[in-house]
């Protein structure tokens, strides 16, 4: 009975999948591949901006003007060659105060770099290989791709829930929780770590084609798994991470490295 509701209701949201797929397919840039896209650019661009200046009024900014003008020198050579992937992008780069070792990006192009990480891009072509990746997701529209995802699982779930509608609680409860656990480790998860990893090869491109060297790229994630290693960051169960694992994340860029060194040029 329980099997019968389930295919019943995951039918109803397969259809509905398709159908917002058919009229929200769009193209990653670099990468060519297609993805479920229901916000418009405008859209997106307006939610990375509130949530942008909401997060300027609540955490610190550094008042460092060196690490202030390197980052803004790092972020604009990476902003010019991604710029013809998101011509409509507002970009903006901001150093924020924190011991976390991370970075953003928000949809549009609003960047934030935490001091934290400073230590770990240690220079100039390690700073590039983090607004790479960071911007590559903005280009990407991995935010607005998220959000849809997250609707169309919603309507899948309401759809689901609609046709259990006389099933009992038990098997109601039973179902969908069947059905949550399905998504969230059959799809989203898997589907966050293909991001990071096309993030990565994004960024890996824009950095070589902005005049960095993308061996560099290699150098700063080594640096980042030794980070983990030491502070215990790398303990998460595989099927469970949102990221690629850190030798995973090396063992991708260094299959990448023949085509970024075609489009590498030095800067002069």
């Amino acid at each position: 009975m329980k099997a019968n509701f389930l295919l019943r209701g995951l039918a109803g949201a397969a259809l509905a999948g398709a159908l917002w797929f058919a009229g929200g397919c769009t193209t990653v840039p670099v990468t060519g591949r297609s993805q479920l896209n229901l916000l418009s650019p405008g859209q997106e661009l307006q939610l990375g901006l509130t949530a942008f200046n909401d997060l300027k009024k609540s955490t610190p900014v550094s008042t460092n003007a060196a690490a202030n003008a390197l980052l803004q020198k790092v972020g604009q050579r990476i902003a010019a060659v991604a710029s013809p992937d998101l011509p409509n992008a507002q970009w903006e780069f901001v150093l924020f105060e924190s011991k976390e070792p991370n970075a953003f990006c928000l949809p549009g192009g609003k960047v934030g770099v935490y001091t934290g990480i400073l230590p770990i891009t240690k220079d100039e072509a390690g700073l590039a290989t983090v607004i790479g990746h960071e911007v590559a997701h903005a280009v990407a529209r991995h935010g607005a791709e998220r959000l849809s995802e997250a609707l169309l699982i919603e309507t899948g779930g309401q759809i689901l829930g609609a046709s259990l509608s006389s099933a009992d609680p038990g098997t109601q409860s039973a179902v969908l929780l069947a059905y949550g656990l399905s998504t969230t480790l059959g799809r989203q998860l898997p589907h966050s770590r293909r991001q990071e990893a096309e993030a990565d090869e994004i960024g890996l491109i824009y950095m070589a084609r902005a005049g960095y060297d993308p061996e560099a790229a290699i150098a700063f994630w080594q640096r980042f798994a030794e980070y983990n290693r030491q502070h215990g960051g790398g303990n998460v169960l595989p099927f469970l991470r949102t990221h690629p694992t850190d030798e995973k994340r090396i063992e991708n860029l260094r299959a990448l490295l023949p085509r970024a060194r075609a489009e590498y040029r030095p800067a002069q």
